[in-house]
């Protein structure tokens, strides 16, 4: 899949291609349906797709201050989008020039001159240009005097964990917020995902016999709400169980918030300065202080033997 950023970086002689354009945060079902009928559509049609997105997200632009949390980094994004049969994903630098293009302009100068779009392919509230003055019935306006069909892609709902919302990264960033990261994985197909590089910490947990990974976020990443959840540790090609604990050790009197992963029955590994995943599975139980260090142990104890059985439990499907 070819990865271009900005449209200078578009090949001079690409043709004619199939695009959809938006954030894209999480890659969630939603999002997913939408892209993939892109994608069967450029098949038809023999010709590739393409996904335009955004950096930084459009917001912080408009609205300096307001960048949401990030369900997923812009390499994840890419990751998902080549699962899904993408054929190249066009970043745009989003910036306050770019933001005032009206959308007539935005047409012209991304869809028309650059990828030369035969079909454009949407959710029903897709809105583009200054002021998000452009929605899909003017883009299928303008698709007929530049001839591109725009095809709109209606979502479908989520079941108990959206109480019939629409798909949507909003309410998967709230119900990370909340913790409900089995909720937030019924709506992004998989499990919510945490990114960054593994730092040292107080080193308390190798001390206790539990070593944790403690993950450097990246920037702007949506964190679960504190507690202790089951998932999985994924290092250097290697998806381990885990245990991990997000929020401030306040057993210790910690203050700075913290990811935390103990990769159950592993000895010996050495994590330090790598780039790794944590994929929460389940929430276990939240965060606590206990009036022992030997209260504190048996819980761990326990959290590991129930992250353990979540796991297990969830690979045997």
């Amino acid at each position: 899949m070819q990865r271009w950023r900005g449209l200078e970086d578009i090949p001079q002689d690409w043709g004619r291609s199939v695009v959809t354009i938006g954030s894209y945060d999480g890659v969630h079902r939603g999002h997913q349906l939408i892209i993939r009928h892109a994608v069967d559509r450029g098949r038809e049609l023999g010709v590739p797709t393409v996904v335009v997105t955004f950096d930084p997200h459009p917001s912080e632009v408009v609205r300096p201050g307001s960048h949401p949390p990030l369900l997923a980094p812009h390499h994840r994004r890419c990751e998902l989008m080549a699962e899904l049969g993408v054929d190249a994903v066009l970043v745009l630098p989003f910036t306050a020039e770019f933001s005032k293009l009206s959308p007539a302009d935005f047409i012209v100068k991304v869809l028309v001159d650059k990828l030369h779009a035969r079909a454009v392919v949407e959710g029903p509230n897709f809105r583009f240009g200054h002021k998000a003055a452009g929605n899909v019935e003017f883009l299928a306006e303008q698709g007929k005097v530049y001839d591109f069909a725009v095809e709109v892609v209606d979502l479908y709902l989520t079941g108990a964990a959206g109480g019939g919302e629409p798909f949507s990264s909003t309410l998967t960033r709230r119900l990370v917020a909340e913790g409900d990261v089995a909720g937030a994985a019924e709506i992004l197909g998989r499990p919510h995902r945490v990114e960054g590089v593994v730092v040292r910490g107080a080193q308390r947990g190798r001390e206790l016999g539990f070593p944790t990974a403690n993950v450097e976020t990246l920037p702007h990443t949506a964190i679960p709400a504190d507690g202790v959840y089951a998932g999985w540790l994924h290092a250097a090609g290697e998806a381990m169980p885990a245990a991990i604990s997000v929020g401030t050790n306040p057993q210790f009197d910690g203050t700075e918030r913290t990811v935390e992963a103990y990769a159950i029955d592993r000895v010996g590994l050495d994590l330090y300065g790598l780039h790794v995943a944590v994929d929460f599975l389940a929430f276990v139980r939240g965060q606590a202080k206990f009036e022992t260090l030997d209260a504190l142990l048996e819980q761990m104890a326990q959290d590991v033997k129930r992250c353990r059985e979540l796991v297990a439990e969830a690979d045997g499907r």
